[in-house]
């Protein structure tokens, strides 16, 4: 009887004991990690406010890589939701809630020193109030870098079990910010490092539309001067097989990058149709998509096998016959398809045809930090020109041309942040700035007169 009796008395003590180190335990846990990445704070910032890329970069494929995500909510910003689901007990299921986000996104500029995203966290960790704290500051000689203080805090209440997780923050939850920090750092580095914060993409519904045209390609020793040339051979070409077809060009002339190599530009020299049922040899032929050489069984294996370019896709082929895209062949070097429909990630450039390239390369690097999914080997990249640009008597440009850019996207959402703000794009007229006799046209890095 004095054993158990002793034994309940040290029971009592070692309960009180427990009770005693629990009260005077912090209420609360933080943790923090930091490091120093080598990226603008716009880029950062826009990878950090949307949470489409959170599977790429955070630890939880780690732990169990069948694990499924689902996003809702908003698609950037205050709102965005991603949760999980996972059969591993350590994981579990949980989520996470965009709470905050100072400045906004539009604010972000070569002024702004700071900012500061907040997410809320929802799973089997224990505590209330589960947030992590993304503070980001600009760091080198020029702000080029970008300081990321990643935190995580918790409040525990009264709850006495809680407070014992206090001794375990720097597990899991220090795990999960020092691996996804690290990660975070890696996915940056396969964004270029462009700037693209004067840009106002809007995501659009294009439909498809039958196109005749021409692959050409230019040398680039020169720069883009054999551009014009090119394109106006080829629009020609194209012109004169409509004629014969008896279509008509319904649109503006469209360039589809295949290749901007360093040395090589190829494209394809492109005018819209109004019928996507042709007569050759007189055969009712329907126009389709292009599909990847790889899965056109049809394809010669020599021909198959060679660079793609003009060289490559203007193999002669019997009038009436599919070349190795599936493309009609019309006319010598004219092909037929049905081209675009779907989403596109768009942007306006207003200057020469030498923008161009780079408003390409800023949607490409845009659609990255949100999260869009684009492959732009099977959904080249494209632009229109709206409006050509116009010159004096002496050559010197008094307007500049407007030129659509367009990314093919395969996964994104309806709005980019700009449009759901409501952030209007330029009009054609917008910004009209012509330049005077004697006036070299418009840089490409002119970042401020790209648009849209």
């Amino acid at each position: 009887m004095m054993r158990v009796f002793e034994f309940l008395v040290a029971l009592v003590i070692v309960v009180a004991l427990g009770v005693l180190a629990a009260v005077v335990m912090p209420g609360s846990g933080h943790v923090e990690r930091q490091l120093v990445i080598g990226k603008d704070m716009r880029q950062v910032y826009d990878v950090l406010d949307n949470l489409r890329r959170l599977p790429d970069y955070s630890v939880l494929r780690a732990i169990d890589p069948t694990v499924q995500f689902k996003f809702s909510g908003k698609a950037f910003g205050p709102g965005s939701e991603i949760s999980w689901q996972s059969s591993d007990a350590k994981l579990g299921n949980g989520g996470l809630t965009i709470a905050s986000a100072t400045p906004e996104f539009d604010k972000i500029d070569g002024n702004v020193r700071d900012a500061s995203i907040v997410w809320n966290l929802d799973n089997n960790w224990r505590g209330l109030d589960k947030h992590f704290t993304l503070d980001l500051e600009r760091k080198g000689s020029r702000g080029q870098l970008t300081q990321v203080t990643w935190s995580y805090d918790v409040s525990y209440g009264w709850n006495l079990v809680n407070r014992f997780a206090n001794l375990y923050i720097h597990g899991d939850p220090d795990t999960f910010i020092q691996v996804s920090l690290n990660n975070l750092q890696n996915v940056l580095a396969g964004i270029p490092n462009i700037d693209y914060s004067q840009l106002v993409p809007y995501i659009k519904q294009t439909q498809p539309t039958p196109l005749l045209l021409v692959s050409t390609s230019i040398a680039r020793k020169d720069g883009l001067d054999g551009l014009d040339e090119a394109v106006n051979k080829a629009t020609t070409e194209i012109q004169a097989a409509a004629k014969k077809l008896g279509v008509n060009v319904t649109g503006s002339r469209i360039l589809i990058t295949t290749n901007y190599g360093d040395q090589t530009y190829s494209f394809d020299v492109a005018l819209p149709i109004d019928s996507s049922t042709l007569t050759v040899n007189g055969q009712s032929e329907q126009l389709t998509a292009a599909t990847p050489p790889s899965l056109d069984a049809a394809a010669a294996p020599a021909e198959a096998s060679s660079a793609a370019g003009a060289a490559s896709t203007n193999t002669k082929r019997a009038v009436g016959s599919r070349d190795r895209y599936g493309r009609l062949v019309v006319d010598g070097n004219v092909r037929a398809t049905l081209a675009f429909g779907g989403a596109a990630l768009e942007g306006v450039w207003n200057g020469t045809f030498a923008g161009v390239p780079q408003t390409r390369d800023m949607l490409k690097a845009y659609a990255q930090t949100h999260g869009y999914k684009f492959d732009d080997v099977v959904n080249r990249a494209y632009d229109v020109l709206v409006k050509p640009e116009v010159k004096d008597a002496g050559g010197n440009i008094t307007s500049y041309a407007k030129y659509e850019v367009y990314l093919p996207l395969s996964d994104a959402p309806t709005q980019t942040p700009e449009q759901e703000a409501g952030i209007p794009q330029p009009q054609p007229d917008d910004g009209e700035a012509p330049a005077t006799s004697g006036t070299a046209a418009a840089p490409a890095a002119a970042a401020s007169t790209a648009a849209k």
